[in-house]
Formats: structure tokens, sequence, C-alpha cells
């Protein structure tokens, strides 16, 4: 579907119009359509808005309109993202449900679809996310607790008991050495327009817990223009690459190094001090972002949560408690939330619909948190934990004056409950990563709303939400949805 509707060249139907025979013409079917394309849009029909932008797009075309084309090239590729996370429809997701759900009822089936199941009415049809039936298993873990393997979690649970090398009374331990290489690919037969192609290539950065960062062999390094940047918020290079400088594929290597700490914390709540309420960094992770929204909503539920509690350290811990007892891990619809209009942020799309992943879970956390007076971040890259190849993940952190940065890894304490383990041991492990972290962690971004420079566009159609693989800019809109690129980060411990 992203294919039919990227583009003007994308769409093989006929128009039903007959083709006028002069510019005017087509400039007012042009208008006449990209204005259906807005009105569909606005009112959530994302298939017919798709046609129309690009029926639009093929008219501005023909009357030498090429910017007012490309920008109708853009709306049909954002309105295609808007439905391309619920392919199903209703036979479809019971399908998926009967298939991934041992001896799952229709009863139960109707329940969910009816009921807790994210969807979408698009166009007069109900379509169901993508992972609907994915969702049900981690709702209702009790399932998961059947097929899975217990002694998998020993895995999982393997930081708690190592054997950690102290250093002079830090919270850094352990430190892993990490080298590998990064590798993306475009596709060489999408630069069809010339021009340039922006990319935005993401890179570790220094913290805390990530120190001694090596960027080396950078590909096509004379179109770098910004960058390499390894400290600041964001990891990042920034290329500018003329189109018709590539021959076949675009690839891009780079490698990398860095050194990861294992974090423990032990925080004496007596011992917090009091914030400087004017430094510029808590401003900074105290104030509502796009991603990380402060609402009246959100901030009445956290003062609920934490009562008559006054210290910042145990008020996180309580808002981290009620997360991970309220809502069930669920995956969410990120390119729809990333694109659909009025924005919603991740923060509050979980709050609204008790839904949210490892992402969605890290920024209600911080919301919650900056609400109350607390910096908190959501802290973006890849984790080694789960297995040994590094798989795209957000944990979050909150700062506690006279400690610093506090990690804390809500979708990780999550895993406990998919597991049948003892209470003591399932209630263990979910106290550890509220201010502790494992050391296999690949840090890019500090936070997920922190910008780069030259930012993305505003007018470009991209995932503005994490920068775990790179950002492309062609001809307007972004590439990484489309299947035309690939980026693979591979690291191991040496």
């Amino acid at each position: 579907m992203l294919v039919f509707f990227s583009g003007c060249t994308g769409n093989s139907q006929e128009t039903s119009v007959t083709a006028p025979d002069n510019l005017t013409d087509y400039k007012s079917l042009a208008e006449s359509a990209y204005q259906l394309g807005n009105e569909d849009y606005m009112a959530g029909n994302y298939y017919s808005a798709a046609e129309n932008y690009d029926e639009a797009c093929k008219y501005y075309d023909k009357a030498g309109l090429f910017v007012n084309a490309s920008e109708a090239e853009r709306r049909s590729f954002a309105s295609v993202r808007c439905f391309y996370e619920y392919p199903l429809n209703e036979t479809e997701a019971e399908d998926a449900l009967r298939e991934k759900v041992p001896g799952i009822t229709d009863e139960e089936i109707d329940s969910w679809l009816s009921g807790h199941a994210q969807k979408q009415v698009s166009d007069g049809n109900t379509l169901y996310f993508a992972d609907t039936a994915s969702n049900y298993l981690f709702e209702n873990y009790e399932l998961l607790q059947r097929i899975n393997d217990p002694e998998e979690f020993d895995y999982f649970a393997r930081y708690l008991t190592e054997d950690d090398v102290q250093g002079s009374g830090s919270p850094y331990l352990s430190p892993v050495n990490y080298s590998g290489s990064e590798k993306f690919v475009i596709l060489g037969d999408v630069f069809t327009a010339g021009g340039t192609v922006n990319i935005w290539f993401p890179l570790p950065v220094e913290t805390d817990s990530q120190r001694d960062v090596r960027v080396e062999n950078l590909s096509y390094s004379e179109y770098i223009k910004a960058g390499p940047v390894t400290d600041g918020q964001i990891g990042y290079v920034y290329y500018e690459i003329p189109a018709e400088e590539i021959e076949g594929d675009l690839v891009i290597t780079a490698d990398i190094g860095f050194r990861s700490y294992k974090q423990e914390f032990d925080v004496d709540p007596a011992k917090v001090l009091p914030y400087d309420k004017q430094s510029p960094e808590y401003l900074l992770y105290t104030k509502s972002g796009r991603n990380i929204e402060i609402t009246d909503e959100i901030k009445s539920k956290a003062e609920e949560i934490v009562g008559d509690e006054t210290n910042p350290y145990l008020q996180a811990i309580m808002i981290y408690d009620y997360i991970i007892q309220t809502y069930p891990y669920s995956h969410v619809p990120h390119l729809f939330l990333d694109t659909a209009k009025p924005k919603v942020s991740e923060s509050s799309y979980m709050f609204k619909t008790g839904r949210g992943d490892c992402g969605t879970q890290s920024m209600l956390f911080s919301a919650m948190c900056r609400s109350l007076g607390i910096p908190a971040r959501a802290t973006g890259g890849y984790q080694m934990l789960l297995k040994e190849t590094p798989g795209t993940h957000f944990w979050a952190e909150y700062y506690i004056e006279g400690y610093g940065w506090i990690p804390c890894d809500l979708t990780v304490a999550d895993v406990a409950d998919w597991y049948d383990i003892s209470d003591e041991r399932r209630a263990e492990f979910k106290e550890y990563y509220g201010h502790n972290l494992d050391s296999a962690r690949y840090v890019i971004q500090k936070d997920v709303d922190a910008g780069m420079i030259p930012e993305i566009p505003d007018d470009a159609v991209a995932v503005r939400l994490v920068r775990q693989a790179p950002a492309v800019i062609y001809d307007g809109y972004d590439l990484d949805a489309d299947g035309a690129t690939e980026f693979l980060a591979d690291l191991r411990a040496c």
C-alpha cells in the first residue's frame, strides 16, 4: 500500500476526470483534489485522502506547478502512514488471534476486538492494529507464563546477581567495552529526481554511563555538513549528498565503540538535596515537549499517585510502581501518532488508552515526573539485554539532586510478568529496575525530544520520534518506512 500511494508515479489507476486542454484547468483540478484530500485527512479518511493528494500531485505536475506537486506528494505519503500500521480488517484480526493465542474462544475474541484492541475507522472501515494478537498476550500475561520457559528469565536477571567491580563509591560499575559498526543502505532506484539526499545518521553519545565514545571511518566524509556529534543531547552526523554522485545503492558505514557501565544507585531519601530550579537543565527537563507532554490530567494523576509524599526520589519510585502495576505492555502505532493531526503526544496516548511500549511507557513516566517538578527524560538507543543482537529500546531517567541521573526501565520490569516465577523474585526484579540499569546499552539520544542541527524540516514527512535509525529526507519526504532503506547496528562486547 505504501508503494501504491507514495507519490505521483506510484498510483497506476487512471483518473476518472477527462484530461483538460490548458494549464489553468489542470491547476483547478489539482486544487480541487488537494482540498478534498485535506478534508478527508482531517476527517480520518486516510485512504481517500491519499488518493486525492495523489491525484492532485499528477495535475499539479501537468500544470507545471512542481512545488505544489511535491507538497501533494508529501501529503499522500503522510496519509498512508496514518493507516499503514492498521492493515487488518475484522476477519483478519480474528484469524490472527486464533493463530497466536492458544485456546482463545469466540467470546474472548469478540470482547477484545470490541473493547481493548487498538483500531481506527477510516473511510467507513474498521481497521485493526497489526500487533492486535501480540497485545492480547501481553495484557493476558498468564498465557505467556504458560508458553515461556521460566529458565529463560535467568538470562534477563543476570545483572542482579553478577559480581560487580566496585569503584570508589561510584554508582557506575563493571564497565563493558563495546565495538562494532553501523551500516545504512538506501536502494539506488529511489534516486530518480536528482537533487540532494539529506541524512541524519545516529551515533553513540557521551553520557555518565557511556564513555570513551569512538567514531571512525565514516563513509562519504566529503559530504558531511555537521558533526560527527558525540556530546550534548544526541549523537549523529548530518550528510547532504548530491543524488547524481550516487552510483547504485547508497551505503553509509561507521565504526563505533564505547564503554558502557552498569548503574546501581543506593539512594538515601534523607540525603536528597533541593533542586536549583533556575538551572538550564532543570528548566529543560521539567517542561512539556513534543512527545513528553504535561497535561492537567497527567499532573492530577501524578499528584494522586504520590499523595502527601514530597521527597522527589520517593515520588519517582511511586510513579514507576504505579505504571508497571497499572498498564500492561503493548505495542503502539508510532507512525500514526507521529503523523496524524491533531498531534497526540506519546505520553498522552498511553495515559488515555492504557497502551504503551518501551518508548510510550518511558514518556508517560517522564511526563508524570515533570508535572511534579522532577526532571525526567526518555532515553533512546539499543539494548543487548534480551539477546546479544542490539534491539531498539527506550528507558527513562530521573534527576535527583545529590545523586544525578537515575535510570529506570519500565519495560524490562514488565518482563517479570511474562514468566512463571516466584512472587518474591518478580518483586526483586521489578524493584531493581526502578533505580538501577544493566550495562547492555547503546545510548544515542539522552531525550526523545532532543534536537539536531540542522533540524528535520517542519514540512517534511519524517519520523521525529526516534533516531535509532537514520532519518532520510529526499524529494521532500522520509524514506524510512517504504522498504527502500535498511539499517543495521552490529555490536559486540570485547
